[in-house]
């Protein structure tokens, strides 16, 4: 993958990713960079519409039941501490720690009808949403089958490609594990670029963005003509080419693109703004996100963490920045300046995480995993704003009628996306596998 710093983090499961690759330790004119562009080879046409997509990726698994599926008639044990409140959408609570989703839930689609059989761990459920395809490991964490699906990104980046030299897939911040956010069988040539570091720091920046000071621009011009020259001379004693100065030219583009540039300077959005989204490593993280979109990048996933709440379930929510009151300010602040920059009929915003939790508190005060009832948020292009798709019995502990799988929810989002989910991709053995598994988008869910 193509990294710009890293990180690592672990769930209960012991999920742990490190990058494998940074920039900044690229020699030359970022030499890796050109071998992952090479792998790429030939740039499939772009899909028939050209809608982008920011994944609020929720890791860990959020609860449900005390955000967007309250039952406040239910017991104590199941109900939890938590008030619901009124929310813009008639008839529909909220959790009393979203006040400010509240009064933007008429620009929501809300899925509380999606279910999948992995409450096992944190690896198969992840992968499972992210990818739309099952995929489960055995106990030390190595997948039984080896087919590793690419993530939804991954898919984006392959049907759509490059964009004012910006890579088409991003991960922001990449602290939270890489892992099943990359692109699985289709080769790490549509992995995401993967942003580390902590985007709330006053003095974050991105050099790997920048050509590196030891090599300076005078140094990779002279190594760029060196590489002409080099093509010039191999055409004209052997005839070829090959690819090796395309992909050099989209690495030298990337590098030196004012596009990639200017995304990454936080700085040069108002206080006013920085402090809409909240000063905070998730809040900047989703600010970086929509200015990421607004260059060029079709797919960036926020990639936060610490949802994964067994103990002390109310406490950690309603107090951690990084849970509830964080998530309140940066993804209204986010639909909110999408809209007023034109940009949301153009986006899909999506919320979820890998399942829900377990409607009865466990001795710990906390919450267990549970797939058996997930909420799910799309807001933006090609989503039917305003609308409850499903619904759970009194305790929140099944879907009432037949639930949405995860293929139906990736054929949802590849359907607004413009993609074709029963094209047919090759894993490296030649085994045929479709982007979309029989998944039938949710026709409820979508304009």
């Amino acid at each position: 993958m193509f990294n710009l710093g890293s990180q690592t983090s672990a769930t209960c499961g012991g999920m742990t990713r490190r990058s494998l690759l940074q920039v900044g330790s690229l020699s030359a004119l970022g030499l890796g960079l050109p071998s992952w562009l090479a792998a790429r080879e030939a740039q499939p046409a772009a899909a028939r519409k050209d809608v982008n997509c920011i994944l609020l990726w929720m890791g860990g698994g959020p609860s449900n039941i005390d955000t967007f599926d309250m039952k406040p008639d239910a017991p104590q044990e199941i109900r939890g501490e938590f008030k619901a409140i009124a929310s813009k959408l008639p008839g529909l609570q909220v959790c009393e720690h979203l006040p400010k989703m509240a009064r933007l839930t008429d620009r929501l689609c809300l899925i509380r009808s999606l279910a999948h059989p992995e409450s096992g761990d944190h690896a198969a459920a992840t992968h499972y949403l992210l990818t739309g395809y099952p995929q489960r490991p055995d106990p030390t964490g190595q997948p039984i089958n080896s087919v590793i699906y690419p993530s939804m990104g991954s898919v984006v980046s392959r049907e759509k490609g490059w964009r004012n030299a910006l890579p088409p897939y991003a991960l922001v911040p990449s602290g939270k594990g890489v892992g099943y956010h990359a692109a699985g069988y289709l080769g790490r040539a549509y992995d995401p670029l993967t942003v580390g570091g902590d985007p709330n720091s006053p003095d974050f920046k991105i050099d790997d963005v920048t050509i590196p000071a030891a090599v300076g621009p005078a140094r990779t011009a002279r190594r760029r003509s060196m590489l002409e020259a080099l093509d010039r001379w191999q055409k004209q004693t052997e005839g070829l080419i090959g690819e090796r100065n395309r992909f050099y030219q989209q690495a030298y583009d990337f590098l030196t693109s004012p596009a990639a540039k200017k995304a990454f300077r936080l700085d040069q959005e108002s206080a006013a703004t920085r402090d809409r989204y909240g000063r905070s490593t998730y809040g900047q993280a989703c600010l970086l996100a929509r200015r990421l979109i607004e260059a060029g990048v079709r797919f960036v996933t926020l990639n936060t963490g610490a949802w994964d709440t067994h103990t002390d379930n109310f406490n950690s929510l309603k107090n951690n920045v990084a849970l509830l009151p964080g998530l309140d300010v940066y993804w209204s602040a986010l639909l909110e300046d999408l809209s007023q920059r034109g940009l949301l009929d153009s986006t899909l915003v999506v919320w979820m995480g890998e399942f829900g939790r377990t409607p009865r508190i466990n001795g710990a005060a906390g919450r267990d995993h549970w797939a058996y009832t997930n909420a799910v948020c799309l807001a933006g292009s090609g989503v039917k704003a305003g609308t409850v798709v499903g619904q759970t019995d009194r305790r929140c502990e099944r879907v009432n009628g037949t639930p949405h799988s995860t293929h139906d929810l990736a054929a949802t989002i590849f359907h607004v996306l413009g993609i074709d989910g029963r094209k047919e991709y090759q894993t490296p053995d030649g085994r045929p596998v479709l982007i979309n598994y029989h998944g039938k988008p949710i026709a409820e869910a979508m304009a």
